[in-house]
């Protein structure tokens, strides 16, 4: 089964959280595709990535770019996008996915100040536990490192 992460936004924000994240999945030699809720989040983050931090670099694309197939982080807003062959499957707010068997790692990542986010990640954490993948809920302490809750 998938091993599936919740990680839960407190002290910072989705455009500061993400980049580590994605870094880490490249470093462990995965593929990955990130899905967002609406093509306007996808576009901001697009470009945020480009310029997040000057020291850094993390190739991706967007499914609007047509070059999915060689990308190893794709972002899209289609919820079977898997062009790239990911191994790794990030959804952020509020995102939801078409299924996640074929993934080694799904991660939900959620604004901790935002309702229906919450609500939603509830939603798929009770999904998911259902579906028999293997779920666990991180929590960002006040320095923004993960600290597993669940």
């Amino acid at each position: 089964m998938t091993e599936v992460l919740f990680y839960h936004l407190t002290e910072s924000r989705l455009e500061d959280a993400l980049p580590g994240l994605l870094e880490r999945s490249l470093a462990k030699g995965w593929r990955v595709v990130v899905q967002f809720a609406s093509e306007e989040r996808r576009d901001a983050l697009d470009h945020h990535l480009w310029v997040y931090r000057d020291e850094s670099f993390l190739p991706h694309g967007s499914d609007a770019d047509g070059s999915g197939t060689l990308q190893p982080i794709l972002l899209t807003v289609d919820a079977g996008q898997e062009v790239n062959d990911p191994h790794v499957r990030f959804l952020v707010e509020g995102a939801i996915p078409a299924a996640l068997d074929r993934y080694v790692r799904a991660v939900y990542l959620f604004d901790g100040h935002d309702e229906d986010q919450i609500a939603r990640a509830r939603e798929r954490w009770t999904v998911e536990k259902a579906a028999g993948h293997d779920v666990t809920y991180w929590q960002q302490t006040d320095g923004g490192r993960w600290v597993k809750k669940a």
